[in-house]
């Protein structure tokens, strides 16, 4: 079924929102707006005069095609061979550390290159997926609410507060996540102690 042009916008803003880690009422204050005009365009019931479009796009630094065109999950297009990922602060390859979903910048990849569904990255912090994954690495998630056996994830826990990177094992109604480092404890999933798996990693990327 095809998308409206006011749905295709709703999505469009809601991925720039989460992108950069804003709410309604903030882009309602950026662009003068009331709260419920916002509203209204995420959920694809209005669609904003050409103006309120043109500042949503210099306010999220972005072209108004970001806003306007349909798009794979939540790429925001460079050029015709490249789409920007968002960056969205750090994971915990150790100790879990704090790791809020805020935006902090962007890499380039090919479009050619990526598999399907939201993507972003995150920059791993410890060694304790050493060797798999080296401290300072970009890690690409994938969101998803589930991996398979064995397969490496971004997960939240400490109440969604924090995150780490770990491979996610499961024996029975037991799961547990694993690090590849020996040096490291595992961490056993309990009510007490809840995880939620926010993506599965993709791949990662090293500055040299």
């Amino acid at each position: 079924m095809l998308k409206t042009q006011r749905e295709i916008f709703g999505e469009n803003l809601q991925s720039l929102m989460n992108a950069k880690g804003v709410y309604p009422r903030i882009i309602a204050e950026e662009i003068g707006v009331s709260d419920a005009a916002v509203s209204q365009w995420l959920a694809g019931e209005k669609y904003p005069r050409i103006d309120k479009i043109q500042k949503l796009a210099d306010y999220f630094k972005v072209p108004k095609s970001a806003l306007i065109e349909e798009r794979p999950g939540n790429l925001v297009p460079v050029n015709p061979a490249t789409v920007k990922i968002p960056i969205l602060g750090f994971i915990s390859c150790g100790h879990p550390i704090y790791a809020e979903e805020n935006f902090v910048g962007y890499k380039t990849e090919s479009p050619d290159l990526l598999p399907s569904g939201n993507l972003f990255y995150l920059e791993a912090k410890g060694q304790s997926m050493e060797p798999t994954v080296p401290n300072g690495a970009y890690v690409l998630i994938r969101e998803q609410p589930d991996v398979e056996y064995g397969e490496i994830a971004a997960v939240l826990v400490n109440g969604d507060t924090e995150a780490t990177l770990k491979r996610v094992k499961k024996q029975g109604n037991v799961i547990m996540l694993m690090p590849d480092n020996p040096n490291y404890e595992p961490y056993i999933v309990t009510p007490d102690n809840p995880a939620r798996i926010l993506g599965k990693a993709i791949r990662f990327t090293q500055n040299l």
